[in-house]
């Protein structure tokens, strides 16, 4: 392969130059849009400049800046030590192809990554990009901008950006695809925490509409903030380096400079409970901003009346999502029941949270509590209101649980957060691959699991059905994943039911 002539394929933009390995055609590093830099750095994104010649795409492009606040134990990395952010040419994407020729008409997926809004790239995960070879289909990811690049309230500056890179990514996929063998009217969109997330999401933005068909959302992350909340978080971060929270004073701070602002925000961000409540216990301050025009409504109301119908969805969360930071923070063991009561009445719901779920869970030690609200705050209950939500506008909705537990970390991690991401890419070789997955050399059984998903995610991107029934608010069939495969009813009926009247309204700023 090494003497064979190199796949070159023309977009709107210009000619590009990939490589093949291991019997895909792999693209890097192709400007979806252009950099967001200058008087660009915070407007909504702009059409890539064209290019004369032919553009090499073999490296992956640079991610945007990263805030490693609350992830710094996690080697999230795709296959080595993640880059650094340089220049600001980091609205990128990434192309794997098994037949770079418009007539082969293939299935499309879209990897969205995730990593809470402010970190991460489009190379996460795709050190084995299997699932393409497997499924003979195209595989796409991208890089999106993060954090307060990509999501702050900036005065002066169009709302949740790093949702409109998405979208630019997505209409590049449906004007160039096809040329590298693609289908642009067999899009599935598909992504895991903020990248799942952000597919729900885009089901909900008008501006999505018609770019994608199918949507995976990979343990939905639940909170969206309200403008007024957004822009105080914002202000704080910006206090960091003596500015104001406006276009023109953040133009002036060095866009990773900007980012540690963020990390130092976060070494004190406890101080404003009284404030930003559950985000300032949180891992994060981004989420998507319910701004009324970008973004006009939470994902659970907008599916719930309509929006996204025409897209086949499945939704679905591991069964212990937070016990990854339980356990990575160092933190299992060390839970007393009045943390756990702290824990409780800042994410449970309603006034009583702590009676409730100590009723809901007589047996549960404070770490089992800790680690159960928090899952349902933040992942469990906005997924399973999602895929409602979907199904009560009329949606073809498919749900799932896995239950299969991690080798890694002595077997302490449980059915962990993250944990689907590389079970789906068969990605045994990163870092965080091997953490989950119990080191270099997977077990049988877990190859067997991973197996299982990626065929399931693949069947469900060609022929739109997973292997496994439809969803409904009455029965709530769930897929659940383990060793041995099974149907059942929801798994998690109590945390539902101590959800139930809670509307997941976006996050007020409290005084």
């Amino acid at each position: 392969m090494a003497t064979e002539v190199q796949p070159e394929v023309r977009t709107t933009a210009g000619t590009v130059r990939g490589r093949w390995e291991d019997e895909l055609a792999v693209f890097r590093g192709i400007p979806y849009a252009a950099p967001p830099v200058g008087e660009a750095r915070f407007a909504a994104p702009q059409p890539a400049p064209r290019w004369d010649g032919v553009r090499e795409t073999v490296a992956f492009g640079s991610p945007a800046p990263q805030d490693y606040a609350g992830f710094r134990h996690l080697n999230l990395g795709g296959g080595g030590e993640r880059p650094k952010s340089t220049g600001g040419d980091w609205l990128t994407l990434n192309v794997w192809t098994p037949a770079p020729d418009r007539a082969a008409g293939l299935p499309v997926m879209v990897w969205i990554h995730g990593g809470a809004y402010k970190l991460g790239s489009g190379a996460d995960a795709l050190a084995n990009p299997r699932i393409a070879r497997e499924g003979n289909l195209v595989l796409v990811s991208l890089n999106y901008r993060l954090g307060i690049e990509g999501f702050a309230a900036i005065e002066g500056a169009p709302p949740n950006r790093g949702l409109l890179d998405q979208i630019a990514a997505l209409q590049w996929v449906q004007d160039n695809i096809a040329t590298f063998g693609g289908n642009p009217d067999r899009v599935t969109v598909f992504g895991e925490s903020a990248g799942g997330s952000s597919v729900g999401t885009l089901m909900a933005m008008p501006a999505a509409a018609g770019l994608f068909h199918r949507a995976i959302a990979q343990s939905f992350g639940g909170p969206f903030l309200t403008p007024e909340l957004a822009t105080d978080i914002t202000t704080a971060i910006a206090r960091q380096r003596g500015r104001r929270p406006t276009v023109a004073d953040l133009s002036t701070v060095e866009p990773n400079d900007l980012a540690k602002a963020g990390e130092e925000t976060a070494a004190t961000q406890h101080q404003h409970l009284d404030r930003w409540g559950p985000m300032a216990a949180h891992l994060t301050f981004f989420a998507p901003t319910v701004d009324g025009e970008v973004l006009p409504a939470t994902p659970y109301r907008a599916l719930a009346a309509g929006a996204g119908r025409d897209i086949e969805l499945i939704a679905g969360h591991t069964r212990d999502e937070y016990q990854l930071f339980l356990v990575t923070s160092g933190k299992l063991g060390t839970i007393d029941d009045q943390e756990a009561a702290r824990v409780l009445d800042v994410f449970g719901p309603g006034s009583n949270a702590e009676k409730a779920y100590r009723a809901a869970f007589p047996e549960a030690t404070a770490d089992r509590l800790w680690e159960r609200v928090q899952s349902d705050w933040l992942f469990r209950m906005p997924t399973l209101r999602l895929a409602e939500a979907h199904a009560t506008g009329g949606g073809r909705t498919r749900f799932y649980e896995l239950t299969w537990a991690s080798p890694g970390a002595g077997g302490l991690l449980g059915a962990c957060h993250g944990l689907d991401q590389p079970l789906v890419f068969g990605d045994f070789d990163s870092g965080f691959g091997q953490m989950l997955l119990g080191g270099p050399v997977p077990s049988a059984e877990t190859v067997a699991v991973s197996a299982h998903m990626r065929s399931a995610w693949i069947a469900f991107a060609i022929h739109a059905d997973p292997g496994w029934p439809t969803f409904d608010t009455e029965h709530r069939l769930t897929q659940l994943f383990d060793a041995v495969p099974t149907v059942a009813a929801y798994p998690e009926e109590s945390s539902r039911q101590l959800w139930e009247h809670d509307d997941m309204a976006p996050l007020p700023l409290l005084q």
